[in-house]
């Protein structure tokens, strides 16, 4: 088997102080108030899983009978015979369903790209997270993976290797383009609370079919080309991904992809755009893209049009502009038939957006944020 790997990485912001957020009312958003308000999260790490919202969905998939509490304590990585202990061993070999925390603050360097198995979360809450300086993460063929409360940055390509996959199957994998978080053919992913930043390729690809997608709260920062969603202009098996970009925060120093759609269907709401220097939004093969209630800040002396697409789709564009909000200059080019591309969310996606004057405060906490387990609040 071989997987070939692309994608751009580099954006991120500050992780929260605690101290300072607001756990009530509307400066929280709708994931935040699901699990950040409780009295004691770290009693209840699993009740995260019933806070997703977008195309994801509930992750009730990851909890229940059967899942398996595993606990980071070796920072050390063995690509092909990991030990327990490892992020690799309980990302890639526990059979069961998985929910991973961390003992400590540690910063794991990966030898190989680490393949993340079916039915895992991985949660870095309560402790300081770092996976950086060389391949990142890869969650290849699988289903109901839960990323949260990582930083992730400074990723490396990486040449053709084998690692252990799941089951303790090896795997070919092809050369990786040094992307943060690379989603090939997978389905029911909710990326949540992380910062990215500073790869040499890009911070989030969602490619080669992958569908049901949320990407939510996290911070992208100090990177070239952010998010790439669709795998290449042939590659017509997107025409079904669903993706819901949501309470992130994208900026400072950001150029391009936020996100760059081909083909498929990405509801973008409530994010806090902080500058560009290409485009924010862009796409090609007549993707539909609905923005609605983000806040836009145009960067000075440069580009001031929000929006970017190759060719014209042949007339296939869904591509508009519903109670965004606009700073220093900044437009917004529509195309196609307004109101066309609705997310058509069911019952356990749906969610309320909410006004874009309170983007600022519903994505002030966005990126990894501080918890501590001694403590009753994140």
């Amino acid at each position: 088997m071989c997987i070939i790997l692309l994608v751009p990485l580099l954006c991120a912001p500050a992780p929260a102080n605690s101290a300072k957020t607001r756990l009530l009312g509307t400066s929280v958003n709708e994931i935040d108030r699901c699990w950040r308000r409780t009295l004691n999260w770290a009693s209840n790490r699993r009740r995260l899983a019933m806070c997703s919202v977008g195309f994801a969905g509930k992750m009730t998939n990851n909890i229940g009978k059967g899942t398996v509490d595993y606990v980071v304590t070796d920072l050390s990585d063995d690509p092909l015979s990991p030990k327990p202990g490892t992020l690799r061993y309980g990302a890639s070999l526990i059979k069961e369903k998985v929910w991973i925390t961390f003992s400590r603050d540690m910063k794991i360097k990966l030898q190989k790209p680490l393949l993340v198995s079916s039915f895992t979360a991985i949660d870095g809450r309560g402790a300081d997270v770092e996976i950086g300086d060389g391949p990142c993460l890869v969650v290849y063929k699988a289903t109901d993976v839960i990323i949260h409360n990582l930083r992730i940055h400074s990723c490396k390509p990486q040449g053709a290797s084998q690692v252990i996959g799941p089951g303790g199957q090896i795997i070919d994998l092809g050369q990786v383009d040094g992307d943060a978080i690379r989603l090939v053919s997978v389905s029911r992913v909710w990326i949540d609370h992380n910062t990215l930043y500073s790869c040499q390729d890009g911070l989030l690809d969602v490619t080669r079919g992958s569908t049901s997608i949320t990407i939510s709260n996290n911070w992208f920062r100090d990177q070239d080309k952010v998010m790439l969603l669709g795998h290449d202009d042939g590659y017509l098996r997107d025409k079904n991904m669903k993706v819901t970009v949501v309470y992130n925060h994208f900026g400072p120093n950001c150029n391009q992809r936020m996100p760059r759609v081909r083909h498929g269907y990405a509801h973008v709401s409530n994010n806090l755009y902080q500058g560009w220097q290409q485009y924010a939004i862009g796409g090609s093969m007549g993707p539909s893209i609905k923005s609605e209630s983000n806040l836009f800040i145009a960067p000075k002396g440069s580009s001031k049009e929000v929006t970017w697409r190759l060719g014209n789709g042949n007339n296939k564009w869904s591509f508009y502009s519903v109670r965004d909000k606009f700073e220093n200059g900044a437009s917004f080019e529509q195309t196609g038939r307004q109101g066309a591309a609705k997310p058509h969310y069911t019952n356990q996606q749906a969610f309320r957006v909410a006004d874009v004057n309170l983007v600022r405060a519903l994505t002030k906490s966005s990126g990894a944020l501080k918890c501590s387990t001694r403590r009753s609040r994140c």
